[in-house]
């Protein structure tokens, strides 16, 4: 096996600047808030301050220490790391470097798995003030205003992570709502308390025009002047395809420029797989590494299992979390379910009351004539852990039913889960 890789480290764009500096960053806005709200338990602090060059080294010792395990796992599984860009050949196989002088490979079996790549807006390029979110995440400098463009997932928690750390920061979304993929309950709960973070957020904006003059970012939303020390774009992503020969291999793709496959990745090239980023469903780190797995197994001869893709579990990690998978409640109704939706407050159970985190929500769409979990969405500053005991219960082809009736341990966040499954199954207890 070997792995053509043209960053300067293993590991690529999620290790070296996405999920993992991300939550590095969001990491310590957690710490911060803790810290920072400890009167609230009666523990006596006294003068809080923060430096965002720790929260720098950090993020960066954090980086270095997961690339330093996968270039481990590297050399104990004995694969070869190409340096360089690589392409596929009209036969199949892959050259990396140049068309004369370039290295080929021949290659049984080929994956591509190159990512996505920044989108900028407004005829805009990212350098200098404005930047993606990867270079926002690893900014050496905390500005004291930001904007950033996009409230979907990864807007979202730019927006949280640095509003809570004393950013002023105003998210702007074009659509009527933050996070407009998720459910419109978890939206608003979720709304409500990144409005608490120092962030102002404008929904049903029309950015008109944004300059980066040099001291700053000027900004006209609609219809007003603004000014930002940077601009942080995070409105979509497109597959990283360049370069790659897709034309040249009998490769397809779609009207989208993502890659066409089948239920085991295969391309309309024999021999030539594609996961991630570059296919369709969602742009998650966990679903690509899924489908990696399912490409491994074709390309071995074992036998494979299609991603449901709408039910591949999605977490944004801002303050509280939003986790959620399947169909929203209006998408439910919209596909003829006879829905039944169990809502409740956190607060409906202890643990959440005992941390101190009442506010939050699990909502859990069902389907009323076999009593299946046709979606949930959970706001909670655990949401990333509970979703997953509802993954699992419909994988195992358990229904809200089934879960209304499992015994759970008190007091636990996990209590919530089992009264939103005893809500939509028309007897909750607390709540």
């Amino acid at each position: 096996t070997a792995d053509v890789e043209r960053a300067d480290t293993d590991g690529a764009l999620s290790l070296n600047k996405a999920c993992i500096p991300a939550k590095a960053v969001l990491r310590v806005a957690d710490a911060y808030k803790e810290v920072t709200g400890a009167g609230s338990f009666g523990i006596t602090t006294g003068d809080v301050s923060f430096d965002f060059s720790g929260a720098a080294g950090h993020r960066d010792k954090v980086i270095k220490t997961m690339v330093g395990g996968v270039s481990m796992l590297f050399d104990k599984n004995k694969i070869e790391v190409v340096s360089g860009q690589g392409s596929l050949t009209d036969d199949g196989n892959v050259k990396v470097g140049g068309s004369f002088d370039g290295q080929e490979i021949e290659a049984g079996k080929v994956i591509l798995a190159t990512g996505s790549i920044a989108k900028p807006l407004l005829g805009l390029q990212f350098g200098g003030r404005i930047l993606d979110t990867a270079a926002m995440w690893l900014t050496g400098e905390q500005p004291k205003r930001l904007a950033v463009i996009g409230a979907g997932a990864s807007g979202t928690e730019v927006a949280s992570a640095f509003g809570r750390l004393g950013t002023e920061v105003t998210l702007i979304e074009a659509l009527d709502q933050i996070l407009p993929l998720e459910d419109k309950d978890a939206a608003r709960a979720c709304a409500r308390e990144i409005a608490k973070q120092n962030v102002k957020i404008v929904t049903g904006a029309n950015v008109e025009s944004a300059e980066d003059t040099g001291d700053a970012v000027t900004m006209t939303i609609n219809g007003e002047q603004h000014e930002f020390d940077l601009l942080c774009i995070a409105a979509g992503r497109a597959a990283d395809t360049e370069g790659l020969a897709l034309d040249e291999a009998g490769v397809k793709t779609d009207e989208r420029g993502l890659i066409e496959v089948d239920g085991a990745l295969r391309t309309s090239r024999e021999n030539v797989y594609a996961i991630g980023d570059l296919v369709p469903g969602p742009a998650l780190a966990h679903k690509a590494s899924d489908e990696g797995i399912i490409a491994v197994e074709d390309a071995a001869g074992l036998p494979t299992h299609p991603i449901d893709y709408p039910y591949v579990p999605r977490v944004t990690f801002c303050s509280p979390q939003v986790a959620s998978f399947g169909l929203t409640e209006a998408q439910a109704k919209e596909a003829g379910h006879d829905v039944a939706v169990g809502k409740i407050p956190m607060g409906a159970v202890g643990a959440p009351t005992v941390y101190g985190d009442r506010t939050r929500l699990v909502k859990i769409v069902g389907g009323k004539r076999y009593g299946e979990i046709l979606g949930a969405h959970i706001v909670s500053p655990k949401a990333a852990e509970l979703i997953e005991e509802l993954v699992i219960a419909r994988d195992l082809e358990g229904g809200y039913p089934e879960l209304a009736r499992s015994i759970h341990p008190h007091p636990a966040f996990g209590e919530t889960i089992l009264e939103a499954a005893r809500a939509t199954d028309g007897w909750l207890i607390h709540g």
